[in-house]
């Protein structure tokens, strides 16, 4: 886990922009929860500044949830993407599959979306590309509302440990 790079007391005297620069990448893609959030400062904790960050996303449309959903990576995927998705992808192993390995995790990348119609989306951290494969194979048998619900609660957890490896603590 990466150093904490601010403590709670920096974090809320952070002008708007540099707020925004510190925490958007907690929710994949999409700063404008950090962006909503300034104005609550200050914050008593990190517990504090994520309830209220799942609190804006819990508000959101239909259509915006649907976006944040759609800005994650695929798992395994060979692409860019964000350093915080790199890294946690990185700690799963999945950057180093083979090349059956990444097929499987493509063509199940593929099938969720053609079912579902948005990435499958995992908190990885703890989990071992069997455990994300066996996730993969339980979730294909949710319903729509129920698997958005399910994506929605991970992103949630990765925001979380994303801060956690961010704020300093006293």
């Amino acid at each position: 886990m990466p150093t904490p790079r601010y403590s709670l007391n920096q974090l809320n005297a952070m002008s708007e922009a540099e707020f925004v620069a510190a925490i958007g990448p907690a929710f994949e893609a999409t700063p404008t929860v950090a962006a909503q959030v300034w104005p609550q400062r200050p914050f008593a904790d990190q517990a504090d500044l994520h309830q209220k960050m799942v609190a804006i996303v819990q508000a959101m449309t239909a259509s915006e949830k649907l976006a944040l959903i759609n800005a994650h990576p695929d798992l395994g995927a060979r692409v860019a993407m964000a350093e915080a998705s790199v890294a946690e992808q990185s700690q799963a192993g999945l950057n180093q599959l083979s090349a059956e390995e990444y097929e499987q995790f493509q063509h199940l990348n593929r099938q969720y979306k053609n079912t579902f119609g948005f990435p499958f989306i995992l908190a990885v951290a703890g989990h071992t590309k069997a455990s994300i494969l066996q996730n993969f194979a339980q979730r294909l048998h949710h319903t729509q509302a129920l698997e958005m619900a399910t994506a929605l609660g991970e992103i949630e957890k990765i925001a979380h440990l994303r801060l956690l490896s961010w704020i300093k603590t006293a």
